[in-house]
């Protein structure tokens, strides 16, 4: 009986990038005609890969069927593992050929949807024009993404809230306070309200973020000290923030955010926040990075950051 060792020591003595490339376009486009077109081989040789691979896992991925081919359950569950080989494949090509082209090295760094949208993405334009010769790869990602790319060494700094567990080898830094806000847009009959009670508040419609998160078990937790009964809430729950933004700009929602997370639509005054009784702390916004081992670039990036979030003019 073969055994997932076995597996394992023949991908690694036989497996090649171009298998992964080959499923996952055979999964995408469902055509072998098409997946050779899109990476450039031959239909027999998209067809050969195919088998091999087959061989080499000694399980069927796909079924032909009239208009071409389909993933089977097996294929299925390799298609996430293969993405994030490709992706990590393909984030390690721009980060050498980086280094050769630009000299001054490449920064992986990871932020929060708050710390992404709401700071990132003013600070690290500044950052660029001053550093050319840095490259910055950013993604997004929250706290068990931030975690297990700490842990796996992929990345060299995590800007986030504070977490309640740092990985060892790791430091965190407070550099921004945030608290928590009831925002809605200025059109909203509440708006400009003052004072606004929590009798007012519990008759409108309330925009929620999915259970287990921050804000979600803040609302949560002002709605049971404040307000009996239960809360009118619109039908869409969601923690996207394309979608939370045209929603809280188009319709009368009130919801409980992030300040952070919201301070430039506050500042450009499409979003209003509503002063309100209750426990609005939160964790403050940071830097996680290793202890040892910092790179130049990643640490003119950090001391960047630091200067730019504790700045008074920031988000002016």
């Amino acid at each position: 009986m073969d055994t997932a060792t076995a597996l394992l020591n023949r991908l690694l003595a036989r497996g090649k990038f171009r298998h992964l490339q080959v499923l996952l376009r055979l999964a995408e486009l469902g055509s072998v005609q098409r997946t050779a077109e899109a990476i450039g081989l031959t239909q027999s040789t998209v067809t050969q890969t195919l088998a091999y691979l087959e061989s080499l896992l000694e399980v069927k991925l796909f079924e032909r069927h009239a208009r071409g081919v389909r993933p089977t359950s097996a294929a299925r569950d390799l298609l996430p593992i293969a993405r994030q080989l490709m992706q990590g494949i393909s984030e390690g090509a721009e980060a050498v050929m980086a280094q050769r082209a630009r000299g001054d090295g490449v920064v992986r760094l990871i932020g929060s949807a708050t710390a992404t949208h709401g700071l990132l993405a003013t600070v690290l334009p500044q950052f660029s024009q001053l550093h050319t010769s840095i490259q910055v790869h950013l993604r997004e990602g929250e706290g068990e993404d931030q975690l297990l790319a700490m842990v796996r060494g992929e990345v060299d700094l995590v800007v986030s809230r504070q977490p309640a567990v740092v990985p060892e080898g790791w430091a965190f830094s407070a550099v921004l306070e945030d608290r928590f806000a009831i925002v809605c847009r200025a059109a909203h009959p509440l708006a400009h309200m003052h004072p606004v009670r929590w009798t007012d508040l519990a008759h409108a419609t309330w925009l929620l973020l999915p259970a287990g998160l921050g804000a979600r078990t803040r609302f949560d937790a002002l709605w049971e000290a404040h307000v009996e009964g239960d809360p009118t809430v619109y039908p869409i729950i969601t923690q996207s923030l394309s979608m939370l933004q045209r929603l809280m700009e188009e319709q009368d929602l009130l919801a409980v955010l992030p300040l952070n997370l919201v301070r430039q639509q506050l500042v450009r005054g499409t979003l209003v926040e509503i002063a309100s009784d209750g426990d609005m702390t939160m964790a403050p916004i940071g830097l996680l990075q290793p202890i040892e081992g910092v790179g130049e670039a990643t640490s003119c990036l950090s001391q960047f950051l630091r200067n730019a979030l504790a700045s008074p003019h920031r988000g002016r």
